[in-house]
This record gives C-alpha cells, structure tokens and sequence, in this order.
C-alpha cells in the first residue's frame, strides 16, 4: 500500500503567502513532507517561513511550477479539492473516501491532491484533470474553509487511513491482477488533447459552439483510470481517424 512519502500537495496560485507556511505546517503535522506549488503570486517570502512555524524543511523542499502539468507529472492519482457544486456532477468523496482511496494505491504509484485558490478555488478546467474530486462536508451555511485548514483536515484523515491500513483493502491491485499499469496525469492529457483535435477534425466539435462534449468525454476517460495500453490504442485509432480524414 502507498506511503506517505508518495503524496503531493499542490496549491496553486496562492495568493497569500501565508496561507503556504499554514499549509506546510499542517503536512509536517501527520508527517508529509511533498509540497508543490503551482505559480504561486509571492514566494518566497518571510510571511510562509512565519507561518510555518517548524515546518521550514518542507517549505525548503517545495517544489515551485508554472504550470499544472509540472505538478502533475509522473502521478497515477489525481485529486481536486472544491467546496462549490459543479453543473455537471464528478465523482465526489469525502476527506475519509479519499484518506482510503489513495492509501490503498499501489506502493509505487504517485498520487497528487490539489487545492485551489483562496478566494475561487479551482477552475472547471484543472477539476476536469482529476480522477476523483474531494469535499469538505462543511456547514452549507458556511462551507469556506481557510486554505491552511483545508490541507490540515485532508492530511490527518490521510494519516489516520495511514495508521489503520491494515483495515483498509487495496481498490485494485494494478500490479497483481492487471497486465499493464494506470496511464499516467500526462499520458491522459496527451490522450484528451489529441482526443479533441480528433472531433474538431471530423467536426463532431465545433470550437466556437464546443457545448459541454468534451467536458463529458473528460469525465469518462477520468473516473475510468484508464491503462497504459488503453490509452495507446485509443490514440492509435484517432491517428487513423485523422489520416482517413486528410486523405478525403
């Protein structure tokens, strides 16, 4: 079963530095030290080293990216967090499904959770790169959560999931009972970008009127963890696809 070790936070486009040192703290807390930060606004700065309190190692660790697909990459599991009711519905755990799920991930597998930012969240677009999305089941009245309180409450459900594997069964064995391994966050992406390159060609997607198709086709391919060699063939066939298409 996965370790610790293994698990990415990842903000992105903090806007308070604060909020960074806060969301260190709380990993060092129940003891993950993997922390990602997508085009945070300022960083470094004295106010996260403050926050942080004795948790500077794992701002000395983190990994800052410009881009999301930086902080994806090499993970098997992805995870976006969101407090907001989406129009169209993904599959949604809570802090305790998701503790579970991701422990029970192979040992080798990498897995990445994200957190939005602080005053809107994450955007429909970097929700639809993950498998599964997490909520906080908050007080509907008053369902904000501060993004350092956030991480903490995630994190030590991820520890107590930890503490209790030996009660928690593996969601599936990819190692033992499935000939090829889960497609990677960028094999996927590869695979969704030449997936709608392929409709647009064959004018099932029209660009300015794109409705929800493509959101829709995310959602399937996510939730259905697709294999490495699942996405290869699939990707073969749309190069066939394309070539019939440029012969006509």
């Amino acid at each position: 079963m996965l370790d610790l070790k293994n698990i990415r936070i990842v903000l992105i486009d903090t806007s308070h530095p604060g909020n960074i040192g806060a969301a260190a703290r709380a990993m060092k807390n129940m003891g993950l030290d993997k922390l990602y930060l997508v085009a945070p606004q300022k960083y470094p700065h004295e106010q996260a080293v403050w926050r942080a309190s004795n948790a500077v190692d794992v701002l000395d660790k983190a990994v800052v990216c410009e881009t999301l697909d930086e902080a994806l990459d090499g993970c098997q599991l992805v995870l976006g967090t969101s407090a907001r009711d989406r129009s169209m519905p993904w599959p949604v755990m809570d802090p305790r499904q998701s503790a579970e799920t991701v422990m029970s991930e192979p040992e080798e597998h990498q897995v990445a959770i994200l957190f939005g930012r602080e005053d809107r969240g994450m955007t429909n677009e970097e929700l639809q790169r993950c498998n599964f999305h997490l909520q906080i089941p908050a007080n509907p009245d008053y369902s904000s959560l501060n993004l350092g309180t956030a991480v903490q409450v995630v994190c030590y459900e991820l520890r107590m999931a930890m503490l209790n594997r030996d009660g928690l069964k593996e969601a599936w064995d990819w190692e033992n009972e499935w000939d090829v391994g889960p497609a990677s966050a960028d094999e996927m992406r590869y695979f969704l970008e030449h997936f709608e390159e392929t409709l647009i060609e064959l004018g099932v997607i029209i660009p300015s009127r794109p409705r929800q198709l493509m959101p829709r086709m995310k959602r399937l391919f996510m939730r259905s963890r697709m294999d490495k060699m699942e996405v290869s063939i699939m990707r073969g066939i749309l190069s066939a696809a394309q070539k019939l298409i440029h012969k006509g």
